[in-house]
């Protein structure tokens, strides 16, 4: 490896929340980043748009400013309804998270992320399609891209680290012979706005029943709906489904949709005229479903690796904690006086995201089983709403928010089947 012809430390492929969360913590760590995208910023993202305490902290560590006047909006909570019942779950207060959550279309998100990164240090190179790995001819380790640049030139960038954070498909990934696991959960999940009266509403909203008519009187669906405020007179609203396999569903889910809206109250402004741009939808990769995390010089993160959570479908908590794993993962390796050194610390990556995430995301695939039956759901929802501490207990766990170490008696429960399931 020639580091005098390296154009970087470190290329980062894809500038989602995993991509642009890389960058910053590899260039606050001084390293020369080059963080690629094949769109401009700002661009859309099918996503819920909320973000739990556990993702906040992560935006915390960072620094991002998180000022209502940049266009957040914060929630309390979590208000279900399922069941016949409608109940409010405050977040917890926890010494390892805010006890809040946030909402912010990814259309700005990923742009601030971006423009956090590139204030950092990291140079960012938008309208640039990353076509393939450059491989060394002598070892066969990845030490590089090729890319194609806006102007449709060929061109290659080279680094002895290269990160894959390029999303579900990870064309990258894929050219590398790491295919996705059949046995890993996959979802589904699609979404649109409208302009309603409810773009304030200080919570996030969860609806554990889909029917495919009028509600309680027709088909109990797969999947679950939710209705997150952005507080800018719009809301995201969608729904999603679970299946415990990478098998395609076989469920409409834009009719679904659209049943849904026409069931909905007619003072939540739910209506074709109110809506704001396509209903669109889009893979949840979940549970690990593709690895391994690093080998040969090539680290994934975010939905490359298939780091959604099986609980909720909530990818960017995740995604920002892997760049920040990763990059520190890749500042030590870079710092080893030794190739064998170097691969030691770059493997810590995989090992710390495991450690971390592993006995969780297994108990994930456990839940999914389970709750791909609508009736299942339909009994659980009946029966555990109306309790409060079977609910406090089902809130931590979904949302991942509970302490690691110590707390109370649901923390402790939670940590210990975390840490007894085997790794994902």
């Amino acid at each position: 490896m020639d580091a005098a012809h390296d154009d970087a430390d470190v290329v980062v492929v894809g500038a989602g929340p995993a991509g642009s969360s890389t960058a910053f913590w590899a260039a606050s760590a001084g390293l020369d980043v080059l963080l690629v995208d094949k769109a401009t910023f700002p661009r859309d993202k099918v996503c819920g748009d909320g973000l739990t305490p556990r993702a906040v902290a992560e935006l915390v560590r960072m620094g991002v400013p998180l000022r209502e006047q940049d266009g957040w909006i914060r929630n309390r909570g979590l208000r279900v309804h399922g069941g016949g019942h409608t109940i409010e779950l405050p977040w917890p207060e926890l010494s390892s998270y805010p006890s809040y959550g946030l909402a912010k279309a990814r259309t700005s998100l990923d742009a601030l992320l971006v423009d956090h990164a590139r204030a950092a240090g990291a140079k960012v190179l938008e309208g640039t399609r990353v076509t393939g790995p450059l491989h060394d001819e002598r070892t066969g380790r990845v030490v590089g891209v090729t890319a194609r640049t806006a102007d449709g030139s060929e061109t290659t960038y080279r680094a002895p680290v290269v990160v894959a954070a390029d999303g579900v498909s990870s064309r990258l990934a894929t050219a590398l012979g790491r295919t996705t696991r059949p046995d890993r959960p996959m979802g589904v999940a699609v979404r649109t706005y409208f302009r309603s009266p409810r773009h304030d509403d200080p919570w996030m909203e969860s609806h554990l029943e889909l029917w495919d008519g009028e509600p309680g009187r027709s088909n109990l669906m797969p999947g679950y709906g939710w209705i997150f405020a952005l507080g800018d007179g719009t809301v995201n609203v969608g729904l999603g489904s679970v299946s415990s396999t990478n098998a395609a569903t076989k469920v409409d889910y834009k009719a679904l949709f659209a049943t849904w809206m026409a069931n909905t109250p007619a003072e939540w402004g739910f209506t074709p005229e109110n809506q704001i741009g396509p209903v669109r939808g889009a893979a949840l990769p979940m549970g690990f479903n593709r690895g391994p995390l690093y080998g040969n010089g090539v680290l994934l993160a975010g939905d490359a690796a298939g780091m959604v959570s099986p609980f909720n479908g909530e990818g960017i908590a995740y995604g920002l904690q892997a760049g920040r794993v990763a990059a520190d993962a890749i500042a030590q390796g870079l710092a080893r006086g030794s190739a064998a050194g170097r691969e030691r610390a770059l493997a810590s990556y995989q090992s710390r995201m495991k450690d971390d995430l592993g006995g969780y995301y297994t108990l994930g695939r456990t839940f999914v089983r389970l709750i791909e039956h609508p009736e299942v759901m339909r009994v659980c929802t009946r029966y555990g709403l109306p309790r409060p501490l079977v609910m406090r207990f089902t809130l931590k766990l979904l949302s991942d928010c509970y302490e690691p170490h110590g707390g109370d008696v649901v923390d402790r429960v939670i940590a210990g089947l975390a840490r007894m399931a085997p790794a994902a």
